[in-house]
């Protein structure tokens, strides 16, 4: 039990992962352990109470770290369809084998429409915001959460319409360290920004960055990321992907930036009116 818990300490965006597949599995949890205290009482069955409640435990670990993979739901002519819709063009620099998504941020009418684009590996699991009547919530992100690897859009706050290319390295130091710090400012240290380099469109920069993670168990994780910011409509976005710092070098580095090189982001003269969840009706 120790070890799934660890796992999940870990993950460093956890709070990511859809709301569903945490809470699912708990009114079971409960249940199983009210009739077990109820039985308990008659007979002397605590062994048998504690090996269902690692047993519910470890099925609610297991649903968050085995999420169904994303492969049916995603896919680069899917993704390049949607983006054609919109008259725009297909997504580049997506590496063979690889999935994609084209998703709107800000269906729900509390935040300005986007049209958010990119690449990612086919097993990872894709997690977009959560709307109701007060608006939406959440953002999208793409990942494989129990390895720490993940890629998450984030819109700057207070941030509006610039020459991205213009802005000098604290401005992209300050706009991703708003993203990774989302759950508090302490969850962080040794932030640094280690690469700046212009695309070649002039509208994006790529940005190469490393931190120390803090969980919550209070282990420090070190991490390495990289990130592509731009300036569409009223404001600013990125796309960050980040993992633990030895997969960085090993494995993950060629991934992450295949991802972030692929990120588009849109909303000057587009009409989004099809796409946006409709306005809930007046009770009154």
């Amino acid at each position: 039990m120790k070890y799934i818990l660890a796992a999940l300490a870990l993950s460093p965006t956890l709070g990511f992962v859809p709301s569903s597949l945490i809470h699912a599995p708990s009114s079971k949890l409960a249940l199983s352990m009210t009739n077990e205290v109820e039985t308990s009482t008659s007979t002397p069955s605590r062994r048998r109470f504690i090996d269902n409640v690692t047993t519910g435990a470890a099925a609610i670990a297991s649903s968050v770290l085995l999420a169904p993979s994303p492969a049916m739901a995603y896919g680069l002519g899917k993704a390049n369809d949607k983006l054609s819709s919109y008259g725009l063009s297909a997504l580049q620099n997506v590496p063979n084998g690889y999935s994609a998504l084209a998703e709107i941020y800000g269906k729900a009418g509390s935040r300005s429409p986007l049209l958010v684009a990119f690449g990612f590996p086919f097993d990872w699991v894709v997690t977009l915001p959560s709307q109701d009547v007060n608006g939406e919530d959440g953002t999208i992100q793409a990942g494989e959460y129990a390895k720490g690897d993940t890629a998450t859009f984030f819109v700057v706050p207070s941030a509006g319409k610039t020459d991205i290319q213009s802005k000098d390295k604290d401005f992209f130091k300050n706009a991703i360290i708003a993203a990774i710090s989302q759950k508090g400012a302490n969850i962080y240290q040794d932030f640094k920004v280690t690469k700046l380099e212009p695309g070649a469109d002039g509208k994006y920069m790529f940005v190469d960055f490393k931190y120390t993670l803090i969980t919550g168990a209070g282990f420090e994780v070190e991490r390495n990321g990289v990130a592509s910011v731009t300036s569409t409509g009223d404001g600013v976005q990125l796309l960050w992907a980040a993992s633990i710092a030895a997969r960085f070098r090993k494995k993950t580095e060629v991934q992450l930036r295949s991802i972030v090189r692929s990120f588009v982001c849109y909303s000057d003269g587009l009409n989004f009116s099809a796409d946006l969840r409709p306005a809930p009706a007046d009770d009154f």
